[in-house]
């Protein structure tokens, strides 16, 4: 194969890649410690995760939703520093990328969402639009 082809070959390959390639979701070391200190605290098993996913609604449109479930059909799972994370197909694309921290404040506190989709976002911190 010609080195030109090859060159071409690689970058169709890269790119197929990248584009079957879907960020998840992150957690800071805060976010990690509240979701496993939680997930103890419920005395779940090893098979319920964090599910993060979006529903309708909210100030701006959109709204957060968390909870500990079990892995249905169709989820995209990853699993980050012992923490399994959950995500519906039809969140995903919404919230892919996401960065989960947990804040503690006098007015506030809670989970919050770095989101780089979101083209708004509420004072709430749980809603956004996209």
């Amino acid at each position: 194969m010609s080195e030109e082809l090859q060159h071409e070959h690689q970058s169709e390959s890269a790119r197929d890649h990248a584009a079957s390639t879907v960020p998840g979701i992150n957690l800071t070391p805060k976010a990690l410690e509240m979701v496993k200190r939680m997930h103890a605290k419920e005395n779940l098993g090893a098979e319920q995760g964090l599910r993060v996913s979006v529903v309708g609604g909210g100030c701006s449109g959109f709204q957060y939703s968390l909870s500990f479930d079990l892995q249905k059909e169709g989820d995209t799972a990853q699993e980050i520093d012992g923490v399994k994370l959950l995500v519906d197909e039809i969140s995903l694309p919404y919230i892919a990328g996401t960065t989960l921290d947990y804040v503690e404040g006098l007015h506030a506190g809670g989970f919050r969402f770095d989101n780089p989709r979101a083209s708004r976002t509420c004072g709430c911190g749980s809603s956004f639009s996209a």
